[in-house]
């Protein structure tokens, strides 16, 4: 998502807030919300799907905004945006607003935003946004946690999008879990906190991700290597330039798509990788190293193909690839930032302690491998921090998008 200049104001004065409010029984909340927004000096205006208006008449909110209400009806009416050069009334608010809520945000309308549909005014007006969006997901517990529900969150989060965490408590179903619209109070501090930038926390700052694996090559065709997708330094660095970071991820092979506005370099070896991160190292703030990087590779590589018909048995001696982060500690580092990542078969965290303290890191970050946390392939990953003063955070299983700006978080409390 390409945002627009966020606005540094004292609490909402002059500021465009849209709200956008679907379908669910939340909708009625939104009554106190505007009024504290206007309050504390919003411009308020509201879009309501259809089926929002089942649930709140547009005529209150109306009231409480002092704006018109925008529904459905409206979507082609060029009436309503006469003060503007583009005639169609979705590109109108989404240049209007400094920030778009959209809260409740129903199951349904997440869905349509993780797929870039437009079939209404709401979704129009955010797929033309070039401001910031967020998100406050409300519905039952079972929906909210519904493998596709989880699973578009974490498209929009890596969109761009601002996601409001929902609140646990008792839900119209008569089922207590999460799912519940957050209290007023939250809501309007986490749009305080957009409108300001807080978000952008690590604006000016360069920061160099590793991700994926390293192929050592065999003979021709044929490589040794892991099964990481580059996952999780992919999340790191969206999540970094989504914070307002100049990134540059060095890749092994992955098939994953480069986030918006990261720069990236693709490498194969572990020597590759090294001799990519070496140069690009002095112009970084931080080192973050995420990929999975071999530990062994083949003495001599055949540079045709090892034929097997007259081999009834291959032996492959191996060697020693660099230890990209253990070089990189011995140099000075000054002011740089080194997080590692360990993975381990087990729950051997003492040599994720030892691997902290010989490469010289800030932190390193734990993954456990086991059955119910197999990290290769998955969008999901439960990880524990470690850093250089012994502090040490275990973190419960999330989206390695909200795993990454836990990482990043860390980093801005060291920076």
């Amino acid at each position: 998502m390409v945002l627009k200049s966020q606005r540094r104001k004292k609490n909402f004065d002059g500021s465009n807030i849209l709200i956008g409010v679907t379908g669910g029984i939340a909708a009625y909340k939104v009554c106190n919300l505007i009024r504290e927004l206007v309050k504390f000096g919003a411009e308020v205006k509201v879009i309501m799907t259809e089926a929002a208006t089942r649930f709140i008449t547009p005529l209150t909110l109306s009231t409480l905004s002092k704006n018109p209400v925008y529904t459905d009806k409206d979507f082609w009416n060029a009436d309503g945006c006469k003060d503007s050069k583009n005639p169609t009334i979705h590109i109108s608010l989404a240049e209007w607003a400094d920030v778009i809520l959209i809260a409740p945000a129903s199951a349904n309308t997440i869905a349509k935003l993780a797929c870039g549909m437009c079939d209404n005014l709401l979704t129009a007006v955010a797929l033309a946004a070039r401001c910031p969006v967020a998100v406050a997901p409300t519905m039952d517990v079972g929906m909210y946690l519904n493998e596709s529900t989880q699973a578009n969150l974490v498209n929009l989060k890596e969109m761009g999008y601002f996601v409001i965490q929902p609140a646990e408590g008792e839900l119209a179903s008569g089922i207590t879990g999460i799912g519940r619209l957050p209290e007023i109070s939250v809501i309007v501090e986490a749009l305080k906190n957009i409108l300001l930038g807080i978000t952008r926390d690590l604006v000016r700052r360069k920061i160099l991700v590793t991700a994926g694996p390293t192929y050592e090559s065999i003979d021709a065709v044929r490589f040794i290597g892991n099964r990481s997708s580059g996952k999780m330094g992919f999340a790191i660095a969206n999540a970094a330039v989504q914070r307002g970071a100049e990134v540059l991820l060095v890749t092994g092979p992955s098939n994953l798509r480069t986030p918006n506005n990261v720069n990236r370099i693709n490498v194969e070896s572990t020597l590759d990788m090294f001799k990519a991160v070496k140069v690009n190292y002095k112009k970084a703030d931080v080192l973050i190293m995420a990929a999975a990087v071999a530990d062994f590779r083949p003495e001599k590589i055949e540079f045709d193909k090892i034929k097997k018909e007259n081999k009834n048995m291959l032996e492959l001696k191996l060697v020693p690839t660099v230890d990209i982060l253990f070089e990189m500690g011995k140099l000075k580092k000054r002011k740089k930032i080194h997080v590692g990542f360990a993975l381990e078969t087990n729950e051997d965290i003492q040599e994720a302690k030892r691997k902290l303290r010989e490469k010289k890191l800030d932190f390193i970050v734990f993954n456990s491998f086991s059955k119910e946390n197999n990290v290769f392939g998955s969008d999901f990953n439960e990880v524990t921090i470690i850093d250089s003063k012994g502090n040490i955070e275990k973190l419960p299983r999330m989206p390695k998008f909200d795993v990454a700006n836990k990482v990043l978080d860390k980093i801005v409390s060291i920076l």
